[in-house]
């Protein structure tokens, strides 16, 4: 009797889950990746784009950039759609998910990757420098999930995919600001998950490390050799792996049964 009851549940959840992923003939999943004009961000939206997905691009600063990376959406088989917006102030933030519900008619999945640095030694950090990131990196994930959980609340259906950093899970010198941010979107998104299970919504976040990049490009070649011996797979890691776990918890009907879950990728380098 438990057995068939817990099969028909599956059964449901999983064809409610395809129903999400289906809203009309020939359209995939509903995504707002904010941040997606570069890096991390462009290669997450390019990912789902090649499943099939309509990916909603927000930018902060460059719109060339996001056109760039919406032009490389429809190439990769979904459909674009771009929108301004600063996640850190919450009317703009608000705005953004509801312009994605105003367009798609709802929205399944969001990931919240927009960020921003500003380092400095905690004794030499001004309090702007610690409110900017703060604002976006924490207060903008908050901001963007609130508003989404209450389109996906209505859909009874949803995933959240938070992008952390492995800074948020063993801290770092010179990055107070960012730490205490990455650390709170891990705690945010166990709470997400917690409150939001019985509505059918998931909530992961994802923690990489030394991701190829402008950055890492250019350290220097003394501190590179140093940073690499530290990573047991001694050599950073690429946009596209970090987009295809973000793929995979935001598509992928495997992924159903997992949440509230911080996921390092990093090659090795916390463990």
């Amino acid at each position: 009797m438990r057995a068939r009851s817990a099969t028909a549940l599956l059964g449901h959840v999983t064809s409610s889950l395809a129903r999400s992923f289906s809203a009309a003939a020939g359209d995939g999943p509903v995504c707002l990746v904010t941040g997606a004009s570069r890096g991390i961000g462009r290669a997450i939206a390019l990912e789902l784009a090649s499943q099939g997905a309509r990916v909603a691009i927000n930018y902060a600063a460059s719109d060339a950039a996001a056109r760039e990376v919406a032009a490389a959406v429809e190439a990769a088989g979904g459909r674009a759609l771009v929108l301004k917006g600063d996640v850190g102030r919450r009317e703009q933030a608000e705005a953004l998910v509801s312009g994605v519900e105003a367009h798609w008619g709802g929205l399944d999945v969001l990931v919240n990757n927009a960020g921003v640095t500003r380092d400095a030694l905690m004794s030499r950090m001004t309090p702007e420098q610690w409110d900017a990131v703060i604002n976006v990196n924490l207060s903008g994930v908050f901001y963007c999930s609130q508003a989404a959980a209450k389109i996906m609340m209505k859909q009874k259906r949803g995933r959240i995919i938070n992008m952390a950093s492995v800074v948020g899970v063993v801290g770092n010198a010179g990055q107070a600001n960012y730490a205490a941010a990455k650390g709170g979107v891990i705690a945010l998104t166990k709470t997400i998950a917690r409150e939001y299970a019985s509505r059918n919504i998931t909530a992961n976040a994802v923690a990489p490390g030394f991701i190829a990049s402008d950055m890492t490009a250019a350290i220097d070649k003394k501190y590179e050799e140093q940073i690499l011996k530290g990573i047991p797979l001694a050599r950073y890691g690429s946009p596209e792996e970090v987009a295809g776990l973000v793929s995979f918890l935001a598509l992928n009907k495997a992924a159903l049964y997992i949440t509230g879950q911080c996921y390092n990728i990093d090659g090795g380098l916390v463990m």
